[in-house]
């Protein structure tokens, strides 16, 4: 099993999402996150007072998959996601020891 984390732009959500649907994803944890990477953020004016938006924000998907359907996902999520611009995200995938589903007890690929 693997545990893929994507970090994505926030309008690319519902696109990702039905990207993942298509290829078999039973479920995914979105959380709301902010961060910076060679995008580096930008310069806004309020109040007539400029500052500075180092963190941007971005959505941090995770999704347990077994090791069949990992290239899949990783496919769907790039196609879906990009944009061809700065900015666009990330991709990392690692080893998942276990997973138990707490309501049956089931256990690994059984309990995605």
């Amino acid at each position: 099993m693997k545990m893929v984390m994507a970090v994505v732009k926030p309008f690319k959500l519902d696109d990702v999402r039905e990207a993942l649907s298509e290829v078999g994803v039973a479920g995914i944890t979105a959380t709301e996150v902010k961060g910076f990477g060679r995008q580096k953020g930008h310069t806004e004016l309020y109040r007539g007072a400029e500052y500075v938006v180092d963190f941007l924000p971005k959505i941090k998907l995770e999704i347990a998959v077994t090791d069949d359907l990992v290239d899949a996902v990783v496919e769907a999520i790039i196609k879906a996601a990009g944009t061809g611009k700065v900015g666009d995200g990330k991709i990392f995938v690692y080893d998942l020891d276990r997973a138990v589903r707490i309501r049956t007890g089931e256990l690994d690929a059984d309990a995605l």
